[in-house]
């Protein structure tokens, strides 16, 4: 078994609000289990209670992120760093969301493609973050 990836502050951050980023609930549904979004619930509130009252950009970041504002979650994600300084409350909030990592629903679909007459194809999935697909052809010379 491998062993379990240390999950940052800002990757729990935006797994806790995850549901308020996307568009529709339908959207969160098709990527998360129904225990993994379950478990969000619980870490989002595990985070509203730790950082309640302990900083002064906390209950503002909080409401506003979820409502889906990006800067707020990051905010939230500083905070949220700052309170993981405290071991124990780091593997708490670590393990909640291993398992809403968990229960993310792998995409199983299949990619066909035809390519003939020498012509060159790429497939890809990405999830997150941005691919750089392709070639690049320099024709001329590079002496120097």
């Amino acid at each position: 078994m491998t062993e379990p990836v240390t999950l940052t502050a800002a990757v729990i951050a935006n797994l806790a609000f995850q549901e308020f980023l996307k568009s529709s609930a339908g959207e969160i549904a098709k990527k998360f289990t129904t225990d993994a979004i379950e478990q969000m619930g619980k870490l989002r509130q595990t985070i509203w209670n730790r950082l309640r009252g302990k900083h002064d950009a906390a209950e503002d970041a909080l409401t506003q992120a979820e409502s889906g504002n990006e800067q707020a979650i990051e905010t939230v994600a500083t905070l949220l760093g700052v309170e993981m300084l405290d071991k124990e409350f780091a593997a708490q909030v670590q393990a909640m969301a291993q398992t809403i990592n968990a229960g993310k629903i792998l995409d199983q679909s299949n990619m066909t493609q035809n390519i003939s007459d020498n012509a060159k194809g790429w497939q890809t999935k990405v999830e997150g973050g941005t691919a750089y697909i392709g070639e690049i052809h320099i024709s001329e010379s590079q002496n120097k």
